[in-house]
């Protein structure tokens, strides 16, 4: 059973709104088992150029799935967001399948079987490459990642000596991740 968590940022959530994300995401449940308890959060923002994007958050034990789109119209961005989501959940209905088959059991499943004739494919490596993660700053590691051409860059942080990757954000601004050792 899904919980609904919507919430608005510079826009009001009205009734039509909610009633419409809330039976989008609904058409969700049909790839969870009936054991299943999610929390699904909903956030609804309007940008001051008219722009609206909608950002939807499944957390799940073992998994989270989570999707965000922009668009002109709410309603249109809602609809994207869906479609991503459904495709995350058969490819991680795909990967449960997948393992559950290799051990040779059948494992008990989040999500039940009904995929609408749509299988993804499975996962295919085509490359593997190993580097070398370089100690240097985050600025540094930008630097590098801009002059490679790349989205990403690993890299070994000299502030606390840990792994890191810094990524381009789809805004144009830059991230790191911090991998912390257990």
């Amino acid at each position: 059973m899904l919980k609904y968590h919507v919430r608005g940022e510079n826009i009001e959530i009205t009734k039509a709104i909610r009633e419409y994300i809330e039976s989008k995401i609904s058409k969700l449940e049909k790839y969870f088992s009936n054991k299943l308890e999610a929390n699904v959060y909903a956030n609804a923002k309007v940008y001051k150029n008219g722009t609206q994007k909608i950002e939807i958050t499944v957390p799940m034990k073992g998994v989270t799935l989570r999707a965000e789109e922009t668009n002109s119209d709410l309603y249109s961005a809602v609809d994207l967001v869906i479609d991503k989501l459904e495709r995350q959940m058969r490819k991680y209905k795909t990967k449960i399948n997948r393992k559950s088959r290799e051990k040779g059991i059948l494992a008990e499943a989040l999500l039940t079987n009904e995929l609408d004739g749509k299988e993804d494919l499975p996962l295919e490596f085509v490359k593997v490459k190993k580097v070398k993660a370089s100690t240097m700053n985050k600025e540094e590691a930008i630097l590098q990642m801009e002059l490679i051409g790349h989205d990403f860059f690993v890299y070994t942080d000299e502030e606390n000596n840990n792994v890191s990757i810094a990524y381009k954000r789809k805004d144009g601004k830059y991230g790191v991740i911090e991998v912390e050792n257990k």
